[in-house]
Parts: C-alpha cells; sequence; structure tokens
C-alpha cells in the first residue's frame, strides 16, 4: 500500500475533487467511510449534495476559522493523503479502509489516538482500490498539529497494516535513492526527444567521471571536459573547494538561464564532500607496469574476494566494497567494447541503487579494489575478450553477494537493484564470453587428456561434478587445464584451488567459473601464488596477490 501526502489552502477545492462524478470520470460512487467524530456530514449520501458538501467543508474548516482570528493558523492548512493498495489485494470493505484511515492519521499526528483536541478529518472512498484522507491541520487547542515526517511514519504504519490485513508487502527505501526525475523534466525530455531526462544523464555523467578519477582535482577536470556538461565550481574564501553544480548544455528555464543541480540533487553520495572521501582512499600505484593485461586481471583478482570481504562481519567496510564495486561497474561501459556497452550501461545503472545504504562506508577499506578499477583505464582494451569476460565473472558473483548482504540487512530496495543488476550483466557476460570461449573450446585437448581431467572433477569437486560435466562449457574447461599443465602448473593442485576460492553453488554455470578461476590463477604473475590455496574468510595471509599493494602507477589524462 502506497501514501501520497501534500499540503494545501483549499478545504473546499479538495472536498469538491473528492467528490466529483463529471470531471473526474474514473470516480464512483464517492462516499465517506470515516470521519473524526463518526458524525461528519456525507455528500455522497446526501438528497442535497451542495448543501452537505458546504456544511462539511464549514465542519472541517471550523478550527482554521477560529485560529485565523488569532492569528495562529497556518497558511498550508488543509493535510491530504491518499492511500492505494495494490493491483493485487484483495477489494477492501469500506470497514477495512476506515480502521486503515484511523491509524494512519494517529501515527502521523494528525489525530493521535485517543486525543480528543486531534485535528478534524474524512475519509473519501470514490473508487474500489483508494481513499483519500483530507484534513485541517488546527487542533481543539488552536494549536498546528506535530506531523513532521508524516510520510516516514505513514510509511512505517502502512508496512504493519499490509501485514495485518494480508496485502501485497511493498519494497520500501531507506531515504538513501536518488531523487527521481520530476514529472515536468520527464515531459521535459520527451518533447526534446530525449531517453533520459536532463537529471538522469548528470548523473551518469558525474557517477562516470567518479568511477575513473584518482583525486577530486581530476574528478571536476573530467567531468569539465565531457560533452555537454557544464560545471561550475562552487570555492570558500581561502580558495578551496566547497562544491560543484552542473548542467546539461541547452537545458534552459523559461527565461533561458542554465537549469543547474547541485551533487546532492543527483544522488545522496554524489556530494562534493561524499565525493572527496571516497577519492582520497583510492590506492596511488607506484611503479608502472609492462604487462597489458594486468590490470584487468588484477582487478578481476580484487573484485573476486567481494564475496568473502561480505562475510567477515563489518559493515562499513562491507558497504565500502559494494560501492567501489558500483564504481567498477560504472567504468566498464568506458573501458568496453562498444557492441557490449548498452547493456553493462544498463547493469551500472541498475546497481546504482544499490551502493547506498543507512550503512556508513569506511571507504579506505576498498583502495584496493578502486585503486585497480582505476588501473584499467591506463591500458587500451585487450583485443582477447577473456579478460573482459573473466572480469564480468566475478563481478556477477560479486553482485549476488551484494545482494545477499543487503537482504540479511533487510535493504528491500537494494536487494532489488541487485536482482535486476544481475539481469544485464549475466546478459553482457553470455555476449562477452561467447568468443572466448570458443576459442578455447576449438582447443579441446586429446580424448585421454580429457578423460584423466573428469576423474579430477570427479575427486575435486563430487558435488558439482556431473552439472560441470553436463556444462557445453566442460571441453572450455578441459582446454584450461590442459594449457595449464603445458606450462607447468599440476591439474589436480590447480583445479582444487579453483574450486575451494568460493563455492559454484552461486554460478549459473561452474565450468564456466571454474575456467575463468583456473585462467586467473596461471596468469598471476608471481609463481610462488600459482598452487597456493585461496585464503578463506578468516585466514588470508597478507602475501597474497589480492591483499597486498598494487604496484601499478599510470599517468593521468582525459577520458
Amino acid at each position: 500500500m502506497i501514501a501520497k501526502i501534500s499540503s494545501g489552502k483549499d478545504t473546499a477545492g479538495l472536498i469538491r475533487y473528492l467528490f466529483d462524478i463529471e470531471k473526474a470520470t474514473d470516480h464512483t460512487d464517492p462516499h465517506l467511510v470515516a470521519s473524526w467524530d463518526g458524525f461528519a456530514p456525507d455528500p455522497g449520501r446526501s438528497d442535497d449534495f451542495v448543501a452537505t458538501r458546504r456544511l462539511l467543508v464549514a465542519d472541517l474548516d471550523l478550527r482554521v476559522k477560529q485560529a485565523r482570528r488569532l492569528d495562529r493558523a497556518p497558511a498550508r492548512y488543509v493535510w491530504h493523503c491518499s492511500l492505494r493498495a495494490a493491483s493485487t489485494d484483495r477489494k477492501l470493505s469500506d470497514e477495512d479502509w476506515a480502521d486503515i484511515a484511523r491509524r494512519v492519521v494517529a501515527a502521523t499526528g494528525i489525530a493521535p489516538q485517543g486525543d480528543p483536541d486531534g485535528c478534524r478529518w474524512v475519509a473519501v472512498r470514490h473508487a474500489p482500490d483508494h481513499i483519500h484522507i483530507a484534513a485541517t491541520k488546527v487542533r481543539g487547542d488552536l494549536s498546528t498539529a506535530r506531523h513532521w515526517n508524516d510520510y516516514l511514519t505513514a510509511d512505517r504504519e502502512l508496512a504493519n497494516i499490509e501485514k495485518d490485513y494480508g496485502l501485497h508487502q511493498v519494497v520500501r527505501g531507506d531515504r538513501t535513492a536518488a531523487k527521481r526525475s520530476t514529472r515536468a523534466e520527464q515531459e521535459k525530455a520527451r518533447r526534446t526527444g530525449h531517453e533520459t531526462t536532463a537529471r538522469e544523464r548528470l548523473r551518469f555523467a558525474v557517477r562516470t567521471a567518479v568511477s575513473v578519477a584518482t583525486s577530486p582535482e581530476e574528478f571536476l577536470h573530467i567531468l569539465g571536459a565531457t560533452d555537454d556538461i557544464l560545471v561550475e565550481v562552487q570555492r570558500f574564501p581561502s580558495g578551496d573547494i566547497r562544491g560543484y553544480k552542473v548542467a546539461v548544455e541547452g537545458d534552459t528555464n523559461t527565461i533561458g538561464e542554465s537549469i543547474w543541480y547541485s551533487g546532492s540533487s543527483l544522488a545522496p553520495d554524489l556530494s562534493f564532500p561524499q565525493i572527496r572521501d571516497r577519492l582520497t582512499a583510492v590506492e596511488k600505484p607506484d611503479a608502472i607496469t609492462d604487462r597489458p593485461s594486468a590490470p584487468w586481471l588484477d582487478a578481476a583478482i580484487v573484485t573476486e574476494r567481494i564475496p568473502l570481504d561480505l562475510d567477515r562481519g563489518d559493515d562499513a567496510a562491507a558497504q565500502a566494497h559494494i560501492a567501489a564495486l558500483g564504481e567498477a561497474l560504472d567504468a566498464l561501459p568506458l573501458l568496453s567494447p562498444k557492441e557490449i556497452r548498452p547493456r553493462l550501461r544498463q547493469a551500472a545503472a541498475a546497481f546504482e541503487r544499490a551502493t547506498r545504504s543507512r550503512v556508513q562506508a569506511e571507504h579506505a577499506s576498498a583502495r584496493t579494489l578502486r585503486g585497480a578499477i582505476r588501473a584499467m583505464r591506463t591500458q587500451p582494451f585487450p583485443r582477447d575478450g577473456a579478460l573482459l569476460a573473466m572480469f564480468l565473472d566475478v563481478a556477477i558473483l560479486a553482485v549476488v553477494a551484494a545482494g545477499r548482504w543487503h537482504q540479511l540487512h533487510r535493504h528491500d530496495q537494494q536487494v532489488v537493484a541487485a536482482h535486476e543488476t544481475l539481469v544485464h550483466l549475466q546478459s553482457a557476460y553470455d555476449q562477452a564470453a561467447a568468443v572466448p570461449l570458443a576459442v578455447l573450446a576449438h582447443r579441446k585437448p586429446p580424448t585421454p587428456t580429457s578423460q584423466r581431467f573428469v576423474t579430477l572433477v570427479h575427486q575435486t569437486v563430487p558435488a558439482y561434478a556431473q552439472q560441470v560435466l553436463d556444462d557445453r562449457a566442460w571441453t572450455a574447461l578441459a582446454a584450461a587445464l590442459a594449457e595449464a599443465e603445458t606450462v607447468g602448473h599440476e591439474p589436480g593442485i590447480l583445479l582444487q584451488e579453483a574450486a575451494s576460492q568460493r563455492t559454484l553453488g552461486d554460478a549459473r554455470s561452474p565450468a564456466r567459473t571454474l575456467t575463468w578461476r583456473i585462467r586467473r590463477l596461471v596468469q598471476r604473475p608471481d609463481p610462488s601464488s600459482r598452487v597456493r590455496p585461496f585464503p578463506g574468510p578468516r585466514e588470508a595471509p597478507a602475501s597474497s596477490l589480492v591483499t597486498r599493494s598494487l604496484r601499478l602507477n599510470y599517468p593521468k589524462r582525459n577520458l
């Protein structure tokens, strides 16, 4: 059940609308289901509709007029709340709606239960699935009702009502969601031929700039160099940066002035202080690598540890890793082939809601991941799409873990966002992995070698053995094991290490997941790490590639 609450200053106009059946053609049989004392005049059940409607307005406005004589009436004295049931809910009776209305006005402070001085209100039903509550905000003692945060208190009460009445339980937020585009912004976007509003385009541009910047100053430089984006930096008298605001070039108001948005109006985590805190928690590499694949490989290895990091019980660190994962998804469309970018943009946009919660992130905990992601921009995208597929494979498992962490903390909207992200990310992965897996499959080892690997699979992952062997990616896994053996790895130990890194239960295709894990293990630059068991969530050695500092340096440049 959803509530919409607003304030106004015209009781007669609101009552006229609620009982109208001529202009509002969707209104049927408007009538009262409840009122402040149970005896309010009901125009919908009266022979003299107009006179009864006027009498109802006069009764509602009585205290407002009294308070106005004492100059104590609020300017916007009308309180309007609509309550709508879900389309899948059963039809509620008038008695049900009356009880719901009483609970809502009590919870919001309009008419607390047992308070004889509560405000005057009525609940009008003019459709099967919703009611409207109209109230005047002057109490019996002529003071103004205390109804601050009425939307939140109403929403909490509606959650209880849904359980008590067996209704559909709405996915509720925690007030960390980005502000939605207004109807006016949406209509303007349609008129100008844009698929997204200016607010949404600016949010995407800012998040993308944050995902690849290594300092607050570079963030502003990258953002200012973005096509069609205007940036205005605000400074303290000392010259230090206080904040910023952005606008889409050509997006103007009625007098031709650019429409500016502050970072915090785009999303809670896009204010300049929030961005500064994140970017000062980016690990700074100190040596450039001569391995083109190194940044992608290192980013995949660090991302692979996110599920373990989320299981450690440190909520502040977990929230930081989820936020850093969001930055990785924001950066991918810039770093990937053109044909896969639409899906990656959709995944990043969906996961944006999952990157924030009421848990305060300790961004320093995710500095290694942030450093690895920024190092990726220094290298051209490898022609071998295997590195992108490898990264997407671990990113999918990280998103699954993020969704599970949010579910554990009852972050309903974030859970939905994670599930939506998986749809887009898995589609992007399927597209990215098709060619690399096919290339591997063409290098299928001889039958005796394959049979030996079959035995290894049964010995190493007995619970998933048949699923792995029946998978279309089995030939690619066998080829990966054969290639690893050729360069000196022991296939049995390698397969055991790959299987122990993380449960295969979250993987859609255990064979593909094992293939990419083995490829990562083989490509690690440190020979001593080839057969070292992957550290468990409680025993990660300090010398592990995942936990040590990434030694990658790169010059700052524009995208």
